[in-house]
């Protein structure tokens, strides 16, 4: 079903297979949509950009969202390349690994402010570049995780930075509606991705995902693409403001 023909979209956060980020890019291109993908850095890129080719991006640059040089030159190519952006999705996130694996008391200022900016601000500063590019309307997407409303243990400072995400994303999605955007944040169950990878005894969270949730199944990417395909089409015009749990319904188990 190609009901994302015609469709831009600028996919942010893919670094290898595992990814979320490429689950999302895949579902998008299998649906019609053009796409724009980034790559972190030098080493980031013999993972990332094969796979952009094999869904064939037509915009393939690299992207540290603290970095303003390039993200601005990554938005003035959209710009001249397609005059506008139907959708961005924003699958990033980052703490210094002796501030995610330790307590949120302990957490260092730096640390902290580290946390915010690329999990979160980054997202804010994407969607006002975004703005002037959705002549029609569109859609912001991010990724969030349960960890964000109820204490997960080991998930650390994550926890906090991803509840101001999902603060982000109500706010968002008041303050842009007049324009036709839309923003939601897509919420999986734990899988195993790169990200995942600096969470302690992470293994024991996806463990517990299975053994709880009411489908006793685990999240994969594909899943999570899906339901991004959908958010993006005009079939969900109406969904905004929204925390999309994919999660097999682990989140309404008391556990």
């Amino acid at each position: 079903m190609k009901n994302l023909k015609g469709k831009k979209g600028l996919v942010i956060g893919i670094s290898n297979e595992n990814s979320i980020a490429w689950g999302c890019a895949n579902a998008f291109h299998q649906a019609g949509a053009e796409l724009a993908i980034t790559y972190l850095n030098e080493k980031a890129e013999p993972y990332v950009r094969p796979l952009a080719e094999k869904v064939q991006a037509q915009i393939i640059m690299p992207l540290n969202v603290q970095n303003e040089i390039q993200v601005d030159a990554l938005f003035k190519a959209i710009k001249q390349k397609w005059g506008k952006l139907d959708f961005l999705l924003h699958a990033i996130a980052f703490a210094p690994k002796e501030d995610l694996q330790g307590r949120v008391v302990d957490c260092s200022h730096e640390g902290f402010l580290t946390a915010m900016d690329i999990s979160c601000y980054s997202f804010i500063h994407l969607a006002r570049l975004a703005e002037p590019l959705m002549i029609n309307g569109g859609v912001l997407l991010t990724t969030t995780y349960f960890g964000g409303e109820k204490v997960v243990k080991h998930y650390g400072i994550m926890g906090p930075v991803k509840a101001a995400l999902e603060g982000v994303v109500k706010y968002l999605a008041a303050e842009m509606g007049e324009k036709k955007i839309r923003v939601n944040a897509l919420s999986p169950g734990p899988i195993v991705t790169r990200a995942a990878s600096g969470i302690l005894n992470f293994e024991a969270l996806v463990q517990l995902a299975r053994q709880k949730s009411p489908e006793h199944e685990n999240i994969c990417i594909q899943s999570v693409g899906a339901y991004a395909r959908f958010l993006v089409s005009d079939e969900a015009h109406l969904v905004t403001g929204s925390i999309i749990y994919i999660d097999a319904g682990f989140n309404i188990m008391a556990l």
